[in-house]
């Protein structure tokens, strides 16, 4: 019989015979570093509604899909998509292709995924499909000058410059 503990597998003898099929495999190195790279790299923070509010006291089933917040600024309203959704329809080499060319509008931090190694872009990939698909798709963009339908956070007009 084999337990899991962390990413760690301990062999028991058992003469019970073999392990219920329904026994839980233990999470492979690199969903658990994409577990932990989610978490540090501040990936729930706006992908998953209420984690920032709660201090991240949400399941992880309902983690990264997506949330109906907006952040307006002069860019318009953007929300932070359903990673679980999105990541569902695209392989692994997809995703590094993705990530590497991502040009975002605020406040999704583009420039953090360009600057990952691609083992920590497959570590988060794999991490977000080993969760699978659920919930729905976030709103669509709202153009600069439109009101959104949803809440929202504002983003102060940037300082004009001294002239």
């Amino acid at each position: 019989m084999a337990l899991g503990v962390g990413t760690t597998v301990l062999t028991v003898a058992s003469s019970a015979g073999p392990a219920p099929s329904a026994a839980p495999k233990p999470p492979s190195a690199l969903v658990a570093r994409g577990r932990y790279l989610a978490k540090i790299a501040g990936c729930n923070d706006c992908h998953t509604s209420r984690y920032a509010e709660t201090a991240g006291a949400v399941p992880e089933a309902d983690w990264l899909t997506g949330d109906s917040l907006g952040w307006r600024g002069p860019w318009g309203t953007t929300y932070a998509i359903n990673l679980r959704l999105y990541m569902n329809g695209m392989t692994e080499a997809q995703w590094l292709a993705v990530a590497r060319a991502l040009r975002s509008r605020p406040p999704m931090p583009w420039f953090a995924l360009r600057d990952m190694t691609d083992e920590d872009l497959r570590a988060i990939y794999q991490f977000v499909r080993s969760l699978g698909p659920r919930g729905t798709a976030a709103p669509a963009y709202v153009p600069p000058g439109e009101e959104p339908r949803t809440p929202y956070i504002r983003f102060p007009e940037p300082p004009k410059p001294a002239s």
